[in-house]
């Protein structure tokens, strides 16, 4: 039988190398690492503190998605990303989003939330038909970026953008999409 407060190191670095090398305090305890193993670590340059309660290994190689993974974690695993976040990671129009945007649970817009300065709240439900992985991160599916964007007063060009780019590839039909092109419609803007 295996000791539970044992370090395990190929686990701690199975659950970071998921996350593109990051993990949280908490993800580090269920590997066996205590706050004082995680300080020591730190001292030795084996781990940097990125924010509060949340770790990379330093000699992990970088990732493009590194910030988001980071926002992902601080919502505990909680958060999906969606909105113009989702548009850039499918690739779905020319969309620079200056922040990430995530969606938490609907039960979440109560708390007092601190997020990282990188990042764009939004409260609602999604289900799970409604996300799918995208590398490391969760992400809004591209029928429900679409929507998402068009209900929330996204620049109506890029949401158009994104309904072509989406149909070209196939990752929806016109019947997903058509509340889409109706939210447009609702904010005046006639949608073909």
């Amino acid at each position: 039988m295996e000791k539970r407060d044992r370090p395990l190191w190929n686990r701690l670095y199975e659950t970071a190398e998921a996350q593109l090398g990051y993990l949280t305090t908490a993800q580090a305890a269920e590997a066996g690492y205590s706050p004082q193993l995680l300080t020591k670590y730190l001292k030795n340059g084996r781990i940097a503190r990125v924010r509060r309660g949340i770790y990379r290994l330093t000699h992990f190689p970088p990732s493009d998605d590194e910030g988001l993974v980071v926002v992902w974690l601080w919502s505990d695993r909680a958060g999906v990303f969606s909105h113009e976040t989702a548009l850039a990671l499918y690739q779905l129009s020319d969309v620079l989003p200056a922040r990430a945007h995530m969606t938490l649970p609907a039960s979440w817009a109560s708390r007092h939330l601190q997020p990282p300065p990188s990042a764009m709240l939004a409260f609602a439900d999604v289900e799970d038909a409604d996300w799918r992985w995208v590398g490391a991160v969760p992400v809004t599916t591209p029928e429900r970026t679409v929507l998402d964007c068009a209900r929330d007063a996204v620049s109506p060009d890029l949401v158009l953008q994104a309904i072509d780019e989406g149909l070209q590839r196939g990752l929806f039909t016109e019947s997903m999409i058509q509340p889409a092109r109706e939210s447009l419609g609702e904010f005046g803007f006639w949608a073909p």
